[in-house]
């Protein structure tokens, strides 16, 4: 039998758990987690409750029951260094090393290997580690998009005409993130759609997961403030109604040249899952940045119909054999909806209990919530993630929004992702970009 470590506790890694248990292979799951996650503990043989970047409880957590590999789910243990220090206890790991992750938490090292190697798809930027100039370079960008140079939960990044109208404001921003990051980046802004390209990757060879795209803003209508990501879907073709193959082509090759080039940089393979947050523009496909694992909630769309025993998956990253291994999905439609506390990402209530209906139209996900005695407790983030699953779109959405309207407390969600009229929304906005 083959015992699994999952770190992480959010709606991400209850799929994860979900997938790992899933397997033929009959795993053991253990799992690290900084709160009590139903989903995850219901999946687990033994589970521990930790800071996520205490690798004392972590290592002694090991030592104890010696798994055969680790799945990292977030991004903040990857900064951290978790796969080196699980390496030193010879457990290797779904996941980069505290420098290959680089690849997501320095925006300038990803910049910069693009630029160094030839990797296609990237802005004119240039990064700043003073505020020496940064209203020159502006001058000669046609927009201005601002980038610190580290993690931020995907809420650090500001988009003129967005988050600021003018260069005064722009040259505001970069002197707050120089106050608490070393570089800011800047470049030029893109216009277009957005999509997500997570790829399987061990180095050497890359195999992508179907499409997916994700809704950053709180409201309908992609209105609000940024959040960490309210739902996506995903076709059932494995594209979206604004992409065509060559473009979902052009994303995999930039993501391929991306895998060779931080090897040649670092002297090691990227083993885990290189994450592409691309955007399709009038002048093709283009790279707004990498993370280095599954993205929160694209995991839920895809994770589900991987038809392939995701532990034979994570054994060919691991041992280098991806190019042998027959990755499939199913050819389903998924729609992913969250409930969130009342008030987020702002103002959350927390604290405050929740219900959920009896479900049987969709997978439901846990995220930022703790089981306690008398129930469960939303802890101030995206709560539950509910995953509808269908031949089309339609059907998809339909399960998806059926479950979420089951929820009873204090939550919020959008109803619009997923839906017809929102996709049209995307169809003519590429339409009108490309005049095609």
């Amino acid at each position: 039998m083959v015992k699994v470590l999952l770190v992480g506790n959010g709606a991400r890694e209850h799929a994860l758990a979900e997938a790992i248990k899933s397997s033929n292979k009959n795993p053991e799951l253990i799992s690290f987690i900084s709160a009590k996650n139903p989903g995850i503990v219901k999946l687990s043989s033994k589970y521990i409750i930790a800071k996520l970047g205490d690798f004392s409880a972590l290592g002694n957590f090991v030592d104890e029951e010696k798994p055969d590999f680790a799945v990292i789910g977030p991004e903040a243990p990857l900064e951290a260094g978790i796969v080196d220090f699980l390496a030193t206890k010879k457990i290797p790991a779904i996941g980069p090393t505290k420098e290959l992750a680089q690849l997501e938490t320095s925006k300038s090292f990803t910049r910069e290997v693009m630029r160094k190697y030839g990797v296609p798809g990237s802005p004119r930027y240039d990064s700043f580690k003073t505020v020496d100039g940064i209203s020159e370079f502006m001058d000669t960008l046609s927009g201005i998009v601002i980038k610190p140079d580290g993690l931020t939960g995907g809420k650090g990044v500001r988009v003129q005409g967005d988050h600021f109208q003018t260069k005064e404001e722009a040259l505001k921003y970069c002197k707050e993130v120089l106050n608490e990051h070393n570089i800011v980046v800047v470049e030029d802004k893109l216009i277009g759609e957005e999509f997500s390209l997570q790829s399987f990757c061990d180095g050497r060879f890359v195999v992508d997961c179907p499409v997916a795209q994700d809704h950053k803003r709180a409201y309908d209508g992609d209105k609000g403030p940024n959040t960490g990501g309210m739902g996506s879907y995903s076709s059932e073709d494995h594209l979206l109604p604004f992409l065509k193959p060559e473009h979902v082509r052009e994303a995999h090759r930039i993501t391929e040249k991306m895998a060779q080039a931080l090897y040649r940089h670092t002297g090691h393979y990227f083993k885990g899952i290189m994450y592409g947050g691309f955007i399709l523009t009038k002048e093709g496909v283009k790279l707004i940045e990498y993370n280095c694992r599954f993205g929160d909630p694209e995991a839920m769309n895809v994770l589900p119909l991987l038809k392939t025993d995701f532990i034979d998956v994570c054994m060919a990253l691991i041992n280098g054999t991806l190019s042998k291994t027959n990755v499939e999905f199913e050819k389903k439609a998924t729609v992913c909806k969250y409930a969130v506390p009342k008030g987020y990402p702002e103002k959350p209530v927390k604290n405050e209990k929740i219900e959920i209906g009896n479900i049987d139209s969709a997978k439901v996900y846990f995220a930022s919530v703790d089981e306690r005695e008398d129930g469960l407790y939303m802890l101030g983030s995206r709560a539950v993630a509910f995953v509808g699953t269908g031949n089309n779109l339609k059907e998809a959405e339909q399960a998806a929004q059926s479950a979420l309207d089951s929820v009873k407390g204090p939550v919020e969600f959008r109803k619009d992702i997923g839906t017809e009229a929102l996709i049209q929304n995307r169809i003519n906005h590429i339409k009108e970009i490309t005049g095609k």
